[in-house]
């Protein structure tokens, strides 16, 4: 592919991270001197624009479309509330034209202090809650007792419901580097990336509230810099399958078919693909799990197919180092809109439904397939893809 759809300008500093939402039509970029952005991908315009942190950003990921998550190098989490109605309200300046000084952040709902020690940002999954009309979640992140092993938090509780997890390991991994949490047939699962190149996945037993080792691999010589999966529809039978990609030039396809205690670091990884391309990180997995992509440190973005790893596009525009990548959700494809009368026609007939222009521009950008990659150059470059 050789030029993207679109490239967000606005940053000053490397973008650290990348996060869509509200049905595709909110892209949220942070950049490594704390400033997050709130674009609008219909108009391509700023909605929000704020410095969450003193310093890098880490990662960010939305709560039920109206919040959300930041995870600074300042050792801090804030959760922001961000909703539809207060974007009106808030400030559209870009950073890279204005200081933070005179910028109004969204209202704050929660701060964790928490460990940036090892560059590792936060991962996050739905709660368990007796109310179903509550929203709880929780969050993995290192510990900030021993940065070796991981916390898990719940919100709005603000509690830390984990301690140490990974302390019971018999071999040295080093820091988390990467983390996944998520629920596999009601089984709270934590998925690591560790400092010496191993790849681990813990279960909680609900009956004893202990963690155990499901999976240990190490097939990186290098630290983890990113993993991801794509958990299978509950209950399910099929083993996990998830990615590891490093400061080396491996990226790793881990299948875990049971949760049988693991203690030794010899499980051998499904699949393993020399790129010869050192330094991939921020890999990313499509929602329906049939691709890949990783931001490289040498400018470029690779696409691979989930099934057997094979490289399937090479997305050449920046001139300097990516850092983060991330996929557009994909939804069910519906009809696609007919002209309306002329060219400056404020309506088009749809289905027998009178839809705006701003309407259909929204749905496009639902229904697109879509790749965001930003870049040490600040710059954010949209991509088509497959």
């Amino acid at each position: 592919m050789e030029t993207p759809i679109y490239v967000i300008r606005g940053h000053p500093s490397p973008v650290h991270a990348l996060h869509f939402y509200r049905s595709n039509s909110r892209l949220v970029s942070a950049d490594a001197e704390g400033w997050v952005v709130l674009w609008d991908l219909p108009t391509r315009r700023p909605v929000a624009v704020w410095r969450a942190h003193d310093s890098a950003v880490l990662g960010v990921a939305d709560w039920e479309d109206s919040n959300i998550i930041t995870h600074g190098r300042d050792n801090k989490i804030y959760v922001w509330q961000v909703r539809p109605e207060d974007e009106p309200s808030l400030d559209t300046r870009l950073p890279a034209t204005s200081s933070s000084e005179h910028h109004r952040p969204p209202w704050l709902l929660h701060s964790l202090d928490v460990n940036a020690l090892n560059f590792c940002s936060f991962a996050m999954c739905p709660g368990f809650s007796e109310n179903s009309g509550d929203s709880h979640i929780l969050l993995a992140v290192p510990s900030s007792k021993d940065p070796n092993t991981i916390d898990i938090y719940h919100l709005p509780s603000q509690t830390r419901l984990h301690t140490a997890v990974g302390h019971h390991m018999n071999f040295k991994t080093g820091m988390p580097m990467a983390l996944r949490l998520f629920k596999i047939n009601s089984h709270l699962t934590l998925l690591a990336g560790y400092e010496s190149g191993h790849a681990i996945v813990f279960t909680l037993d609900p009956e004893s509230n202990i963690w155990h080792t499901a999976y240990s691999s190490k097939p990186h010589s290098q630290p983890v810099l990113s993993l991801d999966c794509h958990p299978h529809s509950e209950p399910s039978t099929a083993p996990l399958t998830f990615y590891t990609s490093s400061a080396d030039s491996i990226i790793a396809k881990h299948e875990v078919g049971s949760n049988n205690d693991s203690t030794t670091p010899e499980d051998p990884p499904s699949q393993i693909i020399n790129t010869r391309h050192a330094g991939q990180q921020g890999l990313s997995l499509r929602s329906d799990g049939r691709i890949f992509a990783t931001a490289g440190w040498d400018s470029r973005v690779r696409v691979y197919t989930a099934k057997n790893m094979k490289e399937v596009a090479v997305l050449k525009w920046h001139r300097e180092g990516c850092y983060s990548v991330a996929f557009a959700k994909l939804f069910d494809r519906r009809d696609e809109p007919r002209a309306g009368n002329g060219e400056g026609s404020q309506v088009a007939q749809t289905n027998d439904t009178i839809t705006t222009v701003s309407q259909q521009r929204e749905e496009r950008a639902r229904q697109a397939h879509m790749l965001a990659a930003g870049s040490k150059d600040g710059r954010i470059s949209l991509w088509e893809i497959f």
